[in-house]
């Protein structure tokens, strides 16, 4: 049953590999570095014992993992709070794909409004977009514009937040 689950919610979502949920991923022990470098994961040195990889993953096509018999550990274990509730049958598939729904239009909204704010490297997880976006100075010769589209954008990224942990990360 779990497996159907996952077949069901995971290709409709991808927001733990989009760079939604997590800006990046800490590799295991057990994982092989080489292996998964050559599989096309950029890995970083985070400190001198924890080795990740960025989001958004470059090895999500966009509804699939292109690695996922390889994947990482954390990727393996990791199940979101909708797909949890939905295997403990609290929730029925249908209502989770509907809040799947809701989050991809509330990160698709944070996505839009930071272009609109010049913030335009897709590479780079989502959180780290927003920082560099808010942390930018504010031209105060510019119109209002650009402070409005912040005070949006910060508004935006509350009512992302506070959905991905009531429903993703619990």
């Amino acid at each position: 049953m779990a497996v159907n689950n996952v077949e069901q919610l995971c290709p409709n979502c991808g927001l733990c590999c989009d760079s939604t949920l997590f800006a990046d991923v800490e590799l295991r022990a057990a994982d092989d570095t080489k292996r998964l470098k050559q599989l096309g994961l950029t890995l970083v040195q985070k400190t001198k014992s924890k080795v990740a990889f960025a989001q958004p993953c470059a090895c999500f096509d966009g509804k699939l993992c292109g690695i996922y018999a390889d994947r990482p550990r954390q990727c393996r274990k990791f199940e979101c709070g909708l797909l949890k509730r939905v295997d403990a049958g609290e929730m029925k598939a249908g209502a989770a794909l509907k809040k799947i729904s809701e989050a991809k239009i509330l990160s698709g909204k944070v996505r839009g409004l930071l272009l609109s704010v010049g913030q335009n490297d897709e590479r780079l997880a989502l959180t780290k977009r927003y920082s560099q976006a808010m942390s930018a100075p504010v031209d105060l010769s510019a119109s209002e514009n650009d402070s409005e589209l912040r005070g949006e954008l910060m508004l935006a990224v509350n009512d992302l937040m506070r959905m991905l942990q009531r429903d993703f990360l619990k």
